[in-house]
């Protein structure tokens, strides 16, 4: 149960300082809480034997009014420093966790679902938070005070008392250790099954449209149903868990109460105790229900907080599959681009993607990659930006093996457009500032220009301003290719890659944003995968791939006279584009 303290030693030894404040004014705090019952108790005697005066009245009701003050300050004190550490360690390990999912490669993310993901950023965290802020604080109040309370009980009123009063407590714990285990297997459960219904919201509202079009709304509203149906019973079952606490302990400190009630009158009549010790010790009695009860709080904060902490640490332990070279080399600029003999094949898999890819590309040349659906001209892409392992062969960047340069550098040698265009909610403006943060207007609208959407911007109701909702849902298909194709030029990247980033414009406005790449990427180079051959037509080297393989290569004008693949699908295109347009 406690090993969830030993995990977070690393959080406790940065912030010693503040736990040791928080915990010394806390028993501090407890200390001075100790005094009033006493002196309640010396009242009563002077007054059972008459001998209190107006002057002691007056001291006793003085020195109870300023240990009132005393114990507020301090409690103020460790409540704060306790509490707001709780709250640094959810930021950190927030902190911690966003950058371990930036770091992560798409092996991860098919391993651990979205909104399981979102599920340990909240509410684990939270539990986490709750272990460094209110688990110390009933540590410290279910061992320290309570040892305290019964020191106090026992030297200065009663052992015999005190220790009868006490007989519940070793059946409190047997009966709380029972309980902590069932919450710990209870609580895991709940915590998972709410992540995957947090999957199942976050895939339902990407795909409300799919959903409308193909009538499935009430298939929808039933499979959420029965997943909230799971959530609510395996919340159930650690509330019942829960509420199993607050009774036991209950019973348990009445059954004190009684002992420490019926013996007590019993001493006081045998004239072992004073009447004004036995109202202290039922004050103090009192004061121990705290403390039994931080017992079984304690159990339930650190039981929960150790389940939400397993989960975390095992998102947070998970390592990237693909990891900076220890001793990296450093490379200026891209002069060239190799791939000698490179294969590969997708982690899981036994089929290779590509296989015995050799290609040389100089600086400033424009590759067009082209194929059928599957051929893996997209692999090609994503391993060029180092998200998969695994890659056999040699893949150089300026005759340097890329496994011996940063990640960093070399994505930031790239700019990518992939085929599913991400947007932000933000602005227009600030979706293509993604790609270099500081730009001005003047040069958005420039790459606008190049991407072909300036008339489209102009048509927005704010321009630039305008928001473009989640995923960019309030613009086009055609519209969100070209805002990605505008991030990506503004960064002015010395390898631009385009994966099928045309295929939702027409015709002229595709050959107008190649005759504008043309004419700005002239000394970078620039990979373009396409379906439709004629944003390929001009690139000073073409290959066609087939199962992960060159089958042909070469310009436009010599696979024209191979008479294969190539030449067949780009007949049959313009054959295509002729109809359409009679």
């Amino acid at each position: 149960m406690f090993q969830v303290f030993k995990k977070l030693d690393w959080f406790f030894k940065h912030y010693w300082k503040r736990y040791t404040f928080a915990i010394v004014s806390l028993i501090i705090a407890s200390a001075i809480g100790l005094i009033p019952p006493r002196l309640i108790g010396y009242a009563i005697d002077q007054i059972q034997f008459s001998t209190l005066t107006a002057k002691l009245l007056t001291i006793i009701v003085v020195g109870y009014v300023v240990l009132l003050v005393i114990h507020y300050c301090i409690s103020f004190l460790w409540d704060y420093t306790l509490f707001s550490g709780a709250v640094i360690l959810e930021r950190w390990t927030r902190s911690k966790l966003i950058d371990h999912f930036l770091k992560m490669t798409p092996t991860f993310y098919g391993k651990y679902k979205t909104g399981d993901l979102m599920a340990r950023s909240t509410n684990d965290l939270k539990a986490i938070a709750q272990t460094a802020g209110f688990g110390v604080l009933t540590l410290v109040d279910s061992t320290t005070f309570m040892f305290m309370l019964i020191a106090m009980m026992g030297f200065s009123i009663s052992w015999k008392l005190t220790l009868a009063a006490l007989i519940p407590l070793p059946i409190m714990a047997i009966i709380m250790n029972k309980y902590g285990a069932a919450i710990h297997a209870r609580f895991t459960d709940a915590q998972a099954a709410f992540g995957n219904m947090n999957n199942e919201v976050l895939e339902s509202i990407r795909g409300i449209r799919v959903i409308r079009a193909f009538v499935q709304e009430k298939q929808d509203k039933d499979r959420f149903e029965t997943m909230t149906e799971e959530v609510y019973q395996k919340n159930i079952a650690v509330a019942k868990i829960d509420a199993m606490f607050e009774p036991t302990m209950k019973i348990l400190v009445g059954l004190s109460y009684t002992i420490g009630l019926g013996y007590g009158t019993m001493l006081v009549f045998e004239n072992v105790i004073s009447l004004g010790d036995l109202v202290s010790f039922n004050v103090y009695l009192g004061m121990l229900i705290w403390p039994m009860f931080a017992v079984g709080e304690l159990i339930n904060v650190l039981q929960r907080g150790n389940a939400s902490l397993d989960r975390v640490n095992e998102t947070i332990n998970y390592k990237a599959d693909v990891q900076n070279p220890e001793n990296p080399v450093e490379v200026g600029h891209v002069d060239s681009i190799d791939f000698n003999n490179v294969s590969f094949s997708y982690p899981g898999t036994k089929i290779n993607q590509l296989e015995n890819i050799n290609l040389h590309i100089q600086k400033g040349q424009t590759i067009g990659i082209v194929g059928k659906t599957g051929s893996g001209k997209t692999t090609l892409f994503k391993i060029m930006l180092r998200q998969y392992p695994g890659v056999r062969g040699q893949l150089k960047f300026s005759n340097t093996d890329m496994e011996m340069i940063n990640l960093e550098q070399i994505r930031s040698w790239i700019g990518y457009v992939p085929q599913d265009q991400i947007m932000f909610s933000k602005s227009v403006r600030e979706n293509i500032q993604f790609g270099k943060n500081d730009a001005s207007d003047d040069e958005i609208f420039h790459v606008m220009e190049l991407a072909h959407f300036v008339e489209d911007i102009k048509q927005l109701p704010q321009g630039l301003g305008t928001m473009v909702g989640e995923s960019g849902v309030t613009l086009s298909g055609g519209q969100k290719q070209r805002v990605a194709l505008a991030r990506a030029f503004i960064k002015e990247p010395e390898i631009l890659i385009l994966d099928d980033s045309l295929s939702a414009v027409d015709g002229k406005t595709e050959s107008k944003i190649i005759e504008h790449l043309r004419k700005e990427r002239k000394n970078k180079t620039t990979f373009i995968a396409a379906h439709r051959l004629s944003a390929v037509t001009h690139a000073d080297h073409i290959i066609v791939l087939e199962d992960g393989k060159i089958v042909e290569e070469g310009t436009h004008e010599e696979l024209m006279q191979n008479a294969g693949w190539y030449k067949e699908q780009y007949e049959q295109q313009q054959l295509d584009d002729e109809e359409v347009i009679s």
